[in-house]
């Protein structure tokens, strides 16, 4: 008999009234996030670890999740931002040589309430007909308590995203070969980030997210990084204020994600939330410049709307090749560039890392 059918009873209830009955793995007990899924095959601990996933209910649609087990090296923040975990199946023996613990410990040490044993693939079903929508994972009876857990569901909103999960002060790390100092602004950042600048010789001054451009100028840096992070962009109209006079100072950016929406907001461009997102490892993005197509690691559920950008300000470098949502924006106003997705994707595809290097070629040449 497999842990998960020895476990005690969970449910998950969807806002629409929809009641999935399950087993409880992780930690026990009732959490309210956004329901969403994410179709990687691997990276589960890097998801969980992912600050943009803050307040959110991840569902993974890959059948058997924990096999190559967890480490403390692939963690993408010191904690578990995610509200609940969804998966069909938990894997109690992993076997890799990197494995130092299976994915149930993580979740009980990191106090994430989950569930398994549940068709996620009607879920993800669901999800994709419906659109993203608020739910409940529990370990009480749903049944009987079926009126007040939808009251709190359908009032349940992801709020103050950003600081919720930035750090409060300034930190700075160092480059063993430094050439340039990048600030790094945390709105939910994921470490390889910060270790994808580091080891091109950056050294790298995370900031908070509200920090103003006389800050950054105070900073002396050679480039500006807006990072990912989680929750409605707009929301963030003091961060966007910010922004505008950021990049004014004339020193070069390179924004990804949350970071890319944040600076389309900042130049008069619009975001829609889009009805499921893209959360993955296999979405394909175009480059507009080059005709290539990538295959490229994403995670978000809000998107620039494309026409939105004033040509005078910027123009479209990437669209999403399945819905051709804006997937990247070269401003030509100011010296800056940003993408949808992350070059950075650890773990996923590493096809579109050169943007990294053309932001350190673009340092290079303001510096000459």
């Amino acid at each position: 008999m497999s842990l998960f059918n020895q476990s005690e009873k969970a449910y998950l209830m969807l806002a629409d009234g929809q009641i999935f009955e399950g087993r409880s793995f992780g930690a026990k007990g009732t959490v309210i996030g956004e329901v969403v899924f994410t179709t990687g095959l691997t990276g589960y601990q890097e998801t969980l670890t992912d600050p943009s996933y803050y307040g959110q209910i991840v569902t993974q649609t890959f059948p058997l999740i924990g096999n190559y087990g967890v480490n403390n090296a692939d963690n993408e923040s010191a904690k578990s931002y995610v509200s609940g975990y969804i998966v069909r199946e938990w894997c109690s023996m992993p076997s890799n040589f990197r494995c130092e613990g299976n994915i149930n410990d993580f979740l009980i040490k990191h106090n994430i309430i989950g569930i398994c044993n549940i068709d996620t693939r009607r879920l993800t079903r669901t999800i994709r007909e419906t659109g993203v929508m608020n739910g409940i994972i529990t370990t009480e009876n749903v049944y009987e308590n079926k009126e007040k857990f939808l009251e709190k569901i359908r009032a349940f909103s992801i709020k103050d995203a950003v600081k919720s999960v930035t750090i409060p002060e300034i930190r700075t790390y160092e480059s063993e070969h430094k050439k340039f100092r990048v600030v790094l602004f945390d709105f939910g950042y994921k470490r390889n980030i910060r270790q994808e600048l580091i080891n091109r010789g950056c050294e790298v001054i995370v900031v908070p997210a509200n920090t103003t451009a006389e800050q950054v100028r105070g900073l002396n840096p050679n480039g500006i990084m807006f990072s990912n992070g989680p929750g409605d962009p707009s929301e963030n109209t003091e961060i966007i204020a910010n922004i505008r006079e950021i990049q004014t100072l004339g020193i070069p950016i390179f924004g990804i994600c949350l970071g890319h929406q944040l600076m389309a907001l900042a130049n008069g461009g619009r975001t829609e939330k889009l009805k499921y997102g893209h959360r993955g490892a296999n979405q394909p993005v175009i480059d507009l410049e080059s005709g290539l197509t990538y295959v490229t690691s994403q995670n978000h559920g809000y998107a620039v709307i494309g026409d939105s950008i004033d040509s005078a300000v910027g123009k479209i470098s990437h669209i999403n090749a399945n819905d051709k949502t804006c997937e990247g924006i070269r401003y030509t106003a100011v010296n800056a560039r940003t993408v949808q997705f992350h070059p950075e994707a650890h773990s996923g595809p590493l096809d579109t890392a050169y943007l990294f290097d053309e932001f350190i070629e673009t340092m290079e040449r303001v510096g000459e």
